[in-house]
C-alpha cells in the first residue's frame, strides 16, 4: 500500500496534498475540459481544509483509493500527506479528454520549495463525475 500511495503522492504532491496552497484556477476551460479540471481543483481545495475524507470519497477514482487498500487506508495515507507539505503554487496547463469522454489527462504545471515541475494527472468518469485516476 505504500509503494501505490509514494506513485500517487510524490507527483500530486505539488498539486493536492498542500495545506496551504491557494486556489487553482479553471478559467479558459469549457464543456469536460472543465469539469474535468473542476475535478483536480477540488481535490486542492479539499487537501488545503485538509478534508482526507472528501478527497478519497469525492475526488479519487474507486480503484485508485482501492490501490491504496481501501477508504480507512486511503485517508489515513492522505493525512499523512497533507502533514508533510505545506506551502505550493499549481496552476492547469491543458486538460484534454478522449473521444467518448470517459477519460482525461491533465497537464500541471507547480512551482514547490521555489522548484517548477510538470505533472500529469490521469482522471475517468465514475457515474457522471471526473475524479482523478493516477499518475502518467
Amino acid at each position: 500500500m505504500r509503494r501505490a500511495f509514494a506513485l500517487l503522492c510524490l507527483p500530486l504532491s505539488p498539486l493536492a496534498l498542500a495545506a496551504c496552497a491557494g486556489t487553482t484556477t479553471t478559467a479558459g476551460f469549457q464543456g469536460a475540459q472543465h469539469e474535468a479540471a473542476q475535478t483536480i481543483a477540488n481535490l486542492q481545495a479539499d487537501a488545503t481544509a485538509a478534508e482526507e475524507k472528501k478527497i478519497c470519497a469525492n475526488d479519487l477514482a474507486t480503484a485508485l483509493v482501492a490501490r491504496l487498500g481501501g477508504t480507512k487506508a486511503c485517508e489515513a495515507a492522505i493525512k499523512s500527506q497533507l502533514a508533510e507539505v505545506d506551502s505550493l503554487q499549481v496552476s492547469i496547463q491543458s486538460v484534454h479528454t478522449a473521444p467518448g469522454g470517459t477519460s482525461a489527462t491533465a497537464l500541471l504545471k507547480s512551482i514547490y520549495e521555489g522548484k517548477s515541475r510538470a505533472s500529469t494527472v490521469s482522471l475517468v468518469r465514475e457515474a457522471g463525475k471526473w475524479k482523478i485516476s493516477g499518475l502518467g
